[in-house]
């Protein structure tokens, strides 16, 4: 019975390994090409994701696992971002001014376009194509602002470890999400490649 029980235990941990290096390589070769069933893989990475992160923090880099797991969530995910009808546009306020005159409300910051960083744009570029945009200090605001909107879609800019960490927590919402990183990580003066988003938004209002 018991070595029943150890057989079956090894090769679950066998098959996990298996499945957590192949993710991890489809991962990043997601990068540059088309993968095959990216969400399967994604949804493997997710799930050993402590553990994984774990290990790519003693012997590589984190930022890479959070960059491979985005790319492959945007391709598994981009189909179905494409039908949604009422997206927010969620954007972290580490972009905006240091002097930012902006109050702060439970659902982020109320921007009000007095054009001293790029929210001036993006503002007037949500509203052109129909986002809710919503500037937000940390993941705890999503919450209110989910119970708040009716939304089905949400385009995400963020870090790769926020973009990561916020698509699985809306994965539980059935709202579909396609991520845009910023250039650089930080708490302040982050910057995006602000053509590359107006890229991302005409892609999706085809």
């Amino acid at each position: 019975m018991y070595s029943i029980i150890g057989i079956s235990l090894a090769i679950i941990a066998v098959v996990s390994i298996f499945l957590v290096l192949l993710s991890l390589f489809m991962s990043r070769a997601s990068l540059n090409m088309n993968i095959y069933i990216p969400g399967f893989f994604a949804n493997i990475l997710d799930f050993f994701y402590l553990p994984i992160k774990a290990l790519f923090h003693k012997y590589s880099d984190t930022i890479k696992l959070d960059k491979w797991i985005v790319s492959l969530k945007n391709m598994a995910h981009k189909s179905d971002f494409k039908k949604t009808k009422h997206r927010l546009l969620l954007a972290p306020h580490c972009m905006r001014a240091l002097d930012c005159p902006a109050a702060s409300t439970k659902y982020g910051i109320e921007c009000t376009s007095c054009g001293k960083c790029i929210f001036t744009k993006i503002k007037e570029d949500a509203e052109r194509f129909n986002y809710t945009l919503h500037i937000i200090a940390g993941s705890s605001y999503i919450r209110h602002i989910v119970k708040k909107e009716s939304a089905d879609g949400a385009l995400l800019l963020a870090c790769n470890y926020e973009l990561n960490k916020v698509m699985r927590s809306l994965k539980s919402s059935d709202i579909d999400t396609y991520g845009v990183p910023l250039l650089n990580d930080g708490c302040y003066t982050t910057e995006i490649d602000y053509d590359n988003l107006i890229k991302v938004l005409e892609e999706f209002n085809e």
